[in-house]
């Protein structure tokens, strides 16, 4: 994942200034997938979200806190929930898994 975010955030692949940085916000935006899928390790189908949300989450670095900014008619708003976008997919992910985990019962 961290050659993607590289990739999306024009950074060199060889460029290596950045990586603790970058798995830094990886760790912790997994960690926080981990937990609003209750627990359960993101699977593959959902790392786009991990993948979305780092960058969103580097490009906010230094800007912490902020939700608006005004500069010379340039405007900028952060929203307070990074992963605001993917609550339908997490949600859909988790009435997948409810739905699989469900058993069927035969009598022969």
């Amino acid at each position: 994942m961290l050659k993607d975010i590289k990739l999306l955030l024009g950074i060199p692949e060889d460029e290596t200034s950045l990586d603790a940085k970058l798995n830094l916000i990886l760790m912790s935006t997994t960690s926080r997938l981990k937990a609003l899928l209750g627990g359960l390790d993101p699977p593959a189908e959902l790392n786009y979200i991990i993948t979305d949300v780092a960058v969103i989450r580097f490009n906010k670095l230094g800007s912490e806190g902020l939700s608006s900014h005004s500069v010379e008619g340039e405007s900028l708003s952060f929203s307070d929930d990074d992963f605001a976008g993917y609550r339908d997919d997490i949600r859909d992910y988790l009435d997948r898994q409810k739905e699989a985990r469900k058993g069927k019962v035969r009598f022969l």
